[in-house]
């Protein structure tokens, strides 16, 4: 039975009592192209609360001391199980290369603000950037479940990555008007789904589109019509440049958008303020925490459009 315990910051905070510290099973360790690896581990309470954006601080081996911040790509929270997938940067995150199925790492999660979909925006165009994409899969999944009770959600992803992509990529089976003309590589699970998407890369993948995943967006947004763009919603995760991008594609369609920032992180509940960001309020700059206060911000509040 794995180990559970409610951490509780100080203070009346919204996330309090909702963080759980949890020895979590490696139930499957899979390796991909580009030093890539998708991680299942057992962590029910982590799966019962988690939502898309969220992610987990977790204890990459038993000899460092310090937690590294990923995020949640799937969770199942009947089964009790979350997944990740992150890229080995650092001397961490190798370490966590090397668990085995049947480990135990200790896991505190799940953290964060996640993504906030508006029903009157049914066109959610989801926007992944290397190790971005999960976010994006995460909520890809939560609005097929939404789907299916009720909400009439028609989501399109879109991904970028210049190294390859962590999964085999297959020609769509799902026609997007206003996509180019032979950009018709798409992630397999999504198409399970019925969700419709198209990849972005400038290392000429067969079937990708030849350029930035931003650039990808602009093409389809433009392809829309004026009613359908007041359909649309953003939301993004990714590289901070990219991101940066990605916000001004959302201001020249005149378009919502959320993004999920990365950050270093020491504690990630809120404590240390190590990771904290400016923000533009309607009081003000402020400096706000990734970790506790996002990670998922709305795109004009941290890269304001320029004066």
């Amino acid at each position: 039975m794995a180990e559970q315990q409610a951490v509780t910051p100080p203070g009346n905070k919204p996330h309090r009592g909702t963080i759980f510290v949890e020895d979590a099973k490696v139930l499957a360790h899979t390796a991909w192209e580009g030093d890539q690896y998708i991680l299942r581990l057992e962590s029910p309470k982590c799966a019962a609360h988690a939502v898309p954006g969220s992610f987990v601080h977790l204890t990459c081996d038993p000899s460092l001391p310090m937690r590294r911040p990923l995020s949640l790509m799937r969770v199942d929270a009947t089964a009790g199980w979350i997944e990740i997938l992150y890229k080995v940067h650092g001397v961490g995150l190798a370490k966590l290369a090397e668990a085995k199925p049947g480990a135990m790492l200790s896991s505190l999660g799940p953290i964060g603000k996640g993504f906030t979909p508006h029903a009157e925006r049914p066109r959610t165009l989801l926007i992944g950037g290397g190790v971005g994409i999960p976010p994006m899969v995460y909520l890809a999944e939560a609005l097929v479940a939404g789907q299916r009770a009720g909400t009439a959600w028609k989501p399109l992803v879109l991904m970028g990555s210049e190294i390859p992509f962590p999964f085999r990529a297959r020609p769509s089976t799902v026609v997007v008007p206003g996509i180019p003309a032979g950009t018709i590589a798409a992630m397999p699970l999504l198409e399970e789904w019925g969700v419709p998407s198209r990849l972005a890369t400038l290392a000429g993948y067969a079937g990708c589109y030849a350029g930035y995943v931003t650039d990808l967006a602009s093409e389809w947004l433009a392809a829309l019509t004026p009613e359908q763009l007041q359909e649309v919603e953003i939301f993004s995760c990714g590289p901070t440049p990219m991101l940066k991008a990605v916000a001004k594609v959302a201001q020249r369609f005149g378009l919502p958008c959320q993004v999920s920032l990365e950050e270093y992180m020491a504690c990630a509940v809120g404590g240390c303020a190590g990771c904290t960001v400016r923000v533009e309020t309607p009081n003000g700059p402020a400096m706000k925490r990734v970790c506790v206060d996002g990670p998922v911000f709305e795109a004009s509040s941290v890269f304001p459009p320029a004066a």
